[in-house]
């Protein structure tokens, strides 16, 4: 069983802003989230392990998540000035992948076979080898949520957490499935 105030008490260590209880029953994979990915507007569709199509089919995905029912989410808030504050929500973001690889660590220690999803593709390397080569670092690699087919904002809803906080604001979030 999980113990939520010990994990939350983690995720304030690892410099989350928010964290919240996660029901895996919650998540809901959609075939048009994964749609949008082929949209490629983040450019890393095609071009990185952690990115559709390399990470996987939605109803493989769907299978893996179905061996989880508890876990936590996870967010970091940042400030900006407007919504065109681009090294602001750069900032936020770098700062949420350092909380998120804290808190991957520590997490491991405790549920070796926990699944986590990111906030935006995997930037570990600074060039991916798909699909030319194996991922240097597979046991590292980490999908964002969207790439596995999740509207963030109807997760954190369904799970009782935030998702917009103003307009002077943005807020990154991934969760950790761990039971």
């Amino acid at each position: 069983m999980l113990n939520m105030e010990a994990l939350s008490a983690l995720a304030a260590e690892a410099g989350f802003t928010h964290s919240a209880p996660l029901d895996v029953a919650t998540l809901e994979l959609k075939d048009e989230v994964r749609a949008m990915c082929s949209a490629n507007t983040c450019r890393a569709y095609g071009k990185n392990w952690s990115c559709p199509p390399a990470c996987g089919e939605l109803e493989d995905l769907r299978q893996k998540f179905a061996q989880y029912s508890r876990g936590i989410l996870v967010q970091t808030v940042g400030e900006v000035e407007d919504s065109l504050d681009f090294e602001g929500m750069m900032e936020a973001e770098a700062a949420h992948k350092e909380h998120f690889a804290a808190l991957h660590e520590k997490l491991l220690e405790t549920w070796p076979g926990l699944l986590a999803l990111g906030a935006g593709t995997c930037t570990r390397c600074k060039e991916c080898t798909y699909p030319d080569a194996p991922c240097r670092f597979p046991d590292k690699r980490v999908s964002s949520m969207e790439a596995c087919g999740l509207v963030v904002m109807d997760t954190c809803k369904a799970n009782g957490l935030g998702y917009y906080y103003g307009p002077q604001s943005i807020a990154y979030t991934s969760c950790f499935l761990l039971e």
